[in-house]
Order: C-alpha cells, then sequence, then structure tokens
C-alpha cells in the first residue's frame, strides 16, 4: 500500500512514475550523450542509407541459404542456452521500449485525441523518434532468429524470411517519412513481440505452452488494426492533397512513399499470416478430427 501511495499517475505517467528520465541515465551511460540530443538523419545516422538496408538484406539472405546449405550433411546444433538468452533478451528490450513508447503516447492521446496522435506533425517527436530508431535497430537483432534456425537445421519458411527482412525494411522507410501514426504498429507489434519471444524462451527450456496458437491470432488481429489506421492515413492525405472535394479528415504527416510502401507490405503480412493459419491449425484440426472419427468406425464382425 505504501507503494502505491508513491506513485503518481497522470496523462504524462501513466505508470505511475516517469520511466524515460530512467531510460534518459542508462542512454547517456552508454552512449556519452543524453538522450535529448539524439537526432535521426538519414546519411549520417548509422543503418539510414538505402544501401545499408540493401547491404544488410542481402548479407541475411547469403547467410541463411548459404549457411542451410553448408549444414546440409552437418549434425543440428543444439545451442538451447544461446537460444533461451536470446528470446530472454528481445522478450525484456521489447517490453522496455513498449512502456517507454505507451509512456509518451499516452499523454498525446489524451490532451489531443487520437486523429492527432496519428496524423499530425507534432506527435512525431524526439523522444519516439529515438524509440523508433531503438526499435529499428532491435529488427536488425531479430534477424537471429534465423540464424538459430539454420543452425539447429529448421525449416526455413518463406513467411518466416519475407517478415523478418521486410519489416526492417519497413522501420527504415516510416523513419525517413516520418509517418506519425507509425506508434501503432510499432506498439501492437511490440506486445506481440512481449509474449513471442517469452513463449520461446520457456519452450526452449522444454516448457509446454498452450497459448501458441493464439499468438498467430493476435499477429492476423494486430495487422488488421495496422492497416485500418494506416489505410485511413493514407486515404486522407491523398484526399485533401489530390482530391479535396472527396470526404477527408485533413492531410497526415509523412510521405508518400512511406504511405504506400506501409500499406502493400502490411497487407502482405496480413494476407500470408491468414494463410499461415489456414494451413497450420485448420487443416491440422480438420485432420485430428477425421482420425477421430475414424477411429470410431467398428469393424464388422464376422458371422459363424
Amino acid at each position: 500500500m505504501e507503494v502505491l501511495k508513491q506513485l503518481n499517475f497522470s496523462p504524462e505517467t501513466p505508470f505511475g512514475i516517469p520511466l524515460y528520465p530512467i531510460f534518459d541515465k542508462a542512454y547517456e551511460a552508454v552512449v556519452g550523450q543524453p538522450a535529448s540530443t539524439f537526432r535521426y538523419t538519414a546519411g549520417t545516422t548509422p543503418l539510414s542509407t538505402v544501401n545499408e538496408v540493401v547491404a544488410s538484406c542481402i548479407t541475411y539472405f547469403i547467410v541463411i541459404f548459404g549457411g542451410r546449405y553448408l549444414m546440409t550433411n552437418m549434425p543440428a546444433f543444439k545451442l538451447q542456452f544461446f537460444f533461451q538468452v536470446h528470446n530472454l533478451l528481445l522478450t525484456l528490450v521489447s517490453g522496455v521500449i513498449l512502456l517507454l513508447m505507451v509512456e509518451q503516447i499516452f499523454p498525446i492521446l489524451y490532451r489531443q485525441g487520437l486523429l492527432n496522435a496519428i496524423c499530425s506533425a507534432d506527435s512525431w517527436t524526439q523522444p519516439l523518434e529515438l524509440l523508433y530508431y531503438l526499435n529499428y535497430l532491435v529488427k536488425y537483432w531479430e534477424l537471429i532468429d534465423t540464424v538459430f534456425l539454420v543452425l539447429k537445421k529448421k525449416k526455413l519458411e518463406f513467411l518466416h524470411y519475407y517478415h523478418h527482412s521486410l519489416t526492417m525494411v519497413l522501420c527504415y522507410t516510416q523513419l525517413n517519412g516520418q509517418t506519425s501514426v507509425s506508434w501503432v504498429p510499432i506498439v501492437l507489434n511490440l506486445t506481440v513481440h512481449v509474449l513471442m519471444y517469452y513463449y520461446y524462451f520457456r519452450t526452449a527450456a522444454g516448457a509446454k505452452i498452450w497459448w501458441k496458437k493464439y499468438l498467430t491470432t493476435m499477429q492476423i488481429t494486430q495487422f488488421i488494426i495496422d492497416l485500418f489506421a494506416i489505410y485511413f492515413c493514407t486515404y486522407t492525405y491523398f484526399t485533401a492533397t489530390y482530391w479535396p472535394h472527396l470526404p477527408n479528415m485533413g492531410s497526415c504527416a509523412g510521405t508518400e512513399t512511406s504511405a504506400i510502401f506501409g500499406c502493400a507490405l502490411l497487407s502482405s503480412y496480413l494476407l500470408l499470416f491468414i494463410n499461415f493459419y489456414r494451413i497450420t491449425y485448420q487443416q491440422k484440426s480438420a485432420a485430428a478430427l477425421q482420425k477421430k472419427l475414424s477411429g470410431k468406425v467398428q469393424p464388422r464382425s464376422k458371422k459363424i
């Protein structure tokens, strides 16, 4: 009760204590400069150029497919400890960035409303820009997921490496485009990733987790919400800019290229994840039901 009394809940501190100042001290301890000095500058900030992103994607595909070829006649690596550490750290890092982003977004939503939060250029703040950039860097870290699959000789699904590589590209395009709606897909993605990497951390230790199926459902729901938000922002931007006679809610912050790329990529994610769900769960359920029904059919007894 004493701890609760010390908490100060407000729009600026939705968790009761200010988290960003704590992060600021940690950031300065690591980087040597306050978090407030960070500015994302294309061509200057690390991994902020097209060449760097393209080179990273090419390197990723060479590593995973070259690695799979090299592993053809080699035994699979266990890597249980390293896999657990990898997933635990990603769970914690994703959770920290998520909490920091919610703390930054909540007062904007509370004081200015949803429309301003997703469309106003003022919603692209310096603290959020830094958090967006850190989330972008985490996407490079997450590519190690695929390296583990290769070393453990697991099947490489198209959805896996398509999603991992292009999500990195998506974050890059939105950083450069300064799309204010970016926080919607990022917050949802981080929420799913906290649960997903926790799931992998636990199962790597041999735990049986019953809610794997619902992770995929959450991802599909995430993309539906994402698409609703970004299609709305894209529509109101283009109508306000080129067809103002059509109903719209005014312009939206961000570049046209980033908006179109985001709509196209997230649409493809939704279709691919729905197909993955259908193949993985619905077909397996149908096969299990068929097996159960066939087991109930008793052979006819022979007449004497």
